[in-house]
């Protein structure tokens, strides 16, 4: 499948969302590393699983100093890369199912929650960590529930979709492995994590406000 029907095909299932911006560049890569993947056939399913163990060594090497740091961020890219990829693989196969996306969600939420305790790693207090990732799944919880009550689609794409949300934990590792004792990164990373989501979830209400009122 080629760049341009995989778009088509994402946009179909997103209610006609028309990607752009960083989630346009986002899923150009996506398609790019997911085709060598369904020409070895391999599980939609499989890959979102080995996302979430990916991502699970984000903390572990974000506490071993810059060396760890740098390759947590990588680590993180690469988890990220994996999310998407599990929904490429499963479009580009025809093998979209309710239970892939179920499943996909739920693996989505706890990685978010992983690739947070990094920025607690690096320093940021706990409560702003739960705070940023509170929002996220705040996001994703009214998309979900408006989608429910019978908007169409995912609304709108907003400024704090997921690949923005792993952009900032990778520019924050990188700052801390660079710079280590200039800033307090964690709670820089965290605060912009927390900052981000709130534009974005106030972005998708006001989107899903006036879609729920056309439906009604």
């Amino acid at each position: 499948m080629d760049r341009a029907t995989y778009l088509q095909r994402w946009s179909a299932l997103h209610g006609g969302a028309a990607p752009r911006g960083v989630v346009a560049g986002w899923l150009t890569l996506v398609h790019v590393v997911a085709t060598p993947l369904v020409r070895l056939r391999v599980p939609p399913d499989v890959v979102t699983l080995l996302g979430l163990l990916v991502a699970a060594l984000v903390p572990l090497l974000a506490a071993r100093g810059s060396a760890g740091q740098v390759a947590a961020a990588l680590v993180v890219a690469v988890s990220g890369l994996a999310d998407s990829l599990d929904g490429a693989v499963a479009v580009m196969t025809d093998r979209v199912t309710r239970w892939g996306a179920l499943l996909d969600a739920l693996v989505d939420r706890v990685a978010d929650a992983v690739l947070a305790s990094a920025l607690w790693v690096l320093g940021a207090p706990g409560w702003l960590c739960v705070a940023g990732v509170g929002v996220g799944w705040l996001h994703e919880y009214v998309r979900a529930r408006a989608g429910g009550l019978g908007m169409v689609g995912v609304g709108t794409i907003t400024i704090s979709e997921r690949p923005t949300r792993i952009i900032v934990v990778v520019m924050t590792l990188l700052a801390a492995a660079a710079r280590p004792d200039a800033e307090p990164w964690g709670t820089i990373g965290a605060a912009l994590l927390l900052g981000v989501g709130l534009v974005g979830l106030l972005q998708l209400l006001l989107v899903v406000r006036r879609d729920l009122r056309r439906a009604a």
